[in-house]
């Protein structure tokens, strides 16, 4: 659905319970969002009348709506097309994680499941994931909190939804990352550079990151190296213009290694410097400290 300029920016914000909701709602509001936590979704056509009554007043709109209203999410399905009946167009935005993670944070905060009627966090998280699934299938962009840091979930929703300064302008988030840890799910562009001869073999570039000198030269210095940024960088100047046609306001990329220490993190540094000379880039290296303990 197409909207018109002066229509606000909906965001419907769910997903599990544990999974960042309240971090992410309250970084939106930090932002100048409009926002309002576990709003039930039978209210969700009253709260669009007066986005639309505000006359621009109220340009970005977030709202909260998860399972703590039970009942009242049933209605979600009904409230969605209202919103679409009035010719508002939203954007669901669902956050999730592993079902370990999640079994950690709840037994870190000391809070019961809302699902878990007989104390079992586990029983809870399987019977929210099952009456969610339909809602994570409809989502527009879906968010693995897994990995992230209360602080990191912040850098992401300023980088992913912060409002643009500079009109016409993408912002590029380049993320590196190890295979053995899994790779990212909310990446836009996944590259595998695991085939560039790896520093890991070398005694005296092991103990070191892409982010060490030594390394950084190892891995741009190699002539497969360089054939593949030429390519690449081929690839990104003809996409990126198509991207910010389609409105897209940030493109994930993520360079995958081996364990996310040298190729991948050499890589990235590599590009922020290049691809920050036309575009906002931001950088992340997921995976550089977790291994480090064991070399």
């Amino acid at each position: 659905m197409i909207s018109m300029p002066s229509d606000p920016q909906l965001f419907i914000i769910t997903g599990l319970s544990g999974a960042g909701k309240t971090v992410f709602i309250k970084r939106l509001e930090e932002l100048g969002y409009f926002c309002v936590d576990n709003l039930p979704p039978a209210l969700l056509g009253k709260f669009a009348e007066l986005l639309q009554r505000s006359q621009g007043e109220v340009k970005r709109a977030a709202l909260v709506v998860d399972l703590r209203g039970r009942a009242f999410f049933d209605a979600l399905s009904d409230a969605l097309f209202e919103l679409e009946t009035m010719g508002l167009s939203y954007t669901i935005v669902f956050l999730d994680a592993r079902d370990d993670v999640l079994i950690r944070r709840y037994k870190a905060s000391r809070k019961a499941h809302p699902l878990s009627d007989d104390g079992s966090i586990v029983a809870g998280i399987k019977k929210e994931r099952e009456a969610l699934e339909a809602l994570r299938r409809r989502a527009d962009q879906l968010i693995d909190t897994s990995d992230l840091k209360p602080q990191d979930l912040r850098e992401l929703v300023t980088r992913r939804f912060a409002p643009s300064d500079a009109q016409g302008k993408m912002r590029i988030h380049l993320m590196s990352f190890g295979f053995k840890h899994g790779p990212p799910q909310d990446a836009d562009l996944v590259l595998d550079v695991r085939f560039l001869p790896n520093p890991h073999y070398i005694p005296e570039l092991k103990p070191l990151t892409g982010k060490d000198q030594p390394v950084y030269d190892y891995v741009l210095s190699r002539p497969e190296t360089e054939q593949f940024i030429k390519r690449l960088l081929d690839l990104l100047h003809y996409t990126l213009p198509l991207y910010k046609r389609e409105g897209k306001a940030e493109l994930v990329i993520a360079l995958g290694c081996t364990g996310g220490q040298h190729r991948s993190v050499a890589l990235a540094e590599y590009l922020r410097q290049v691809l920050g000379k036309e575009e906002p880039v931001t950088v992340s290296h997921r995976d550089i400290d977790k291994d480090r303990e064991r070399l």
